[in-house]
């Protein structure tokens, strides 16, 4: 769908991928897109997931099929700019959903595609930080790839765009691999200092806040719109633990310099990346008072309410 011919509402409306934030995303959307008239959703899924064997993505495939979802072939990685565009031409807006995982040079891949394809609205892949604040050169280098994407989409006017700006995702706190909650002993490391703070927002509250920014009327363009299911300091976070789970936590600090040396001897390690940048403290934490859902009313899950929910037997 060319610009000229947009009349300003997303109605033809594609999400890139179906994982961790894109089923929330697209659950929504459709909940919401089924009191719009003339709305339609589709997905795009690499083929490989569209015919896979494994049960959880069988289900999410039946689950979009029962939504009303249409399911479009593609792959980021190995569909060329070209291929890309000529999906995007057909719908007014396209939203990311598919992570880091398709590598440093997708989200601008994607954007370019976007572009050429003279899409009108278009939502990136920018869910997460304050790439703006963080500026370039951090220890996580696809920030600097996400702030290319800023400056390309900045420099035009033809496609309009909106970033939504959510933070870390909350369950992501209480992973093992990120080593910031150590549930088995007891533990929460600080990255950076106790009083570090970190912007959580849970995916199904992403979901929910992604369709109502789609939806919002008057429309919102070229905007970078922040969320937040909550904004807590390390220290914050053992203090929920202990009243949640009824015993006491011990809190240690990973200093950045600490954090930064092992980095350094380990520098393609993304999880060691994220953890210098969080251990920075710019541009990952805001205000919820200020924030789309805070304005809008909308609830969000907080973080002592997601311990309560989840780890309280």
């Amino acid at each position: 769908m060319s610009v000229s011919g947009w009349d300003g509402a997303s109605r033809e409306i594609l999400v890139i991928g179906a994982g961790e934030l894109g089923m929330p995303v697209l659950r929504n959307i459709a909940r919401r897109a089924a009191d719009v008239p003339g709305t339609s959703v589709d997905v795009l899924l690499r083929a490989h997931t569209i015919d896979s064997t494994v049960p959880a993505k069988q289900r999410d495939v039946a689950e979009i099929r029962a939504l009303g979802i249409g399911i479009v072939p593609g792959d980021l990685v190995e569909n060329t700019v070209d291929d890309l565009a000529a999906i995007f031409s057909g719908y007014d807006t396209v939203i990311g959903c598919t992570g880091i995982t398709a590598g440093l040079d997708t989200p601008m891949k994607v954007a370019q595609a976007a572009l050429q394809a003279k899409l009108p609205r278009y939502f990136p892949w920018q869910f997460g930080v304050d790439f703006d604040v963080i500026g370039r050169g951090s220890p996580q280098d696809i920030f600097d790839s996400q702030l290319d994407v800023r400056d390309l989409l900045r420099s035009q006017d033809a496609t309009e765009w909106v970033i939504i700006s959510t933070g870390m995702f909350m369950n992501y706190l209480f992973e093992p691999g990120s080593g910031m909650v150590d549930l088995p002993n007891d533990t929460v490391n600080a990255l950076g200092t106790p009083d570090t703070a970190v912007t959580v927002t849970t995916p199904e509250d992403i979901g929910a806040l992604t369709a109502a920014i789609l939806f919002a009327e008057p429309r919102i363009r070229n905007e970078i719109v922040y969320v937040a299911g909550d904004t807590i300091t390390y220290s914050q976070l053992a203090e929920a633990l202990e009243q949640g789970l009824g015993r006491s936590f011990a809190l240690r600090v990973w200093s950045e310099p600490l954090l930064m040396a092992e980095l350094a001897a380990d520098p393609d390690n993304m999880t060691r990346k994220y953890r210098a940048v969080f251990a920075q403290g710019r541009g990952v934490a805001w205000g919820k008072e200020g924030t789309f859902n805070a304005r809008h009313g909308i609830p969000t899950m907080t973080l002592r309410e997601w311990v309560e929910r989840n780890l309280v037997e």
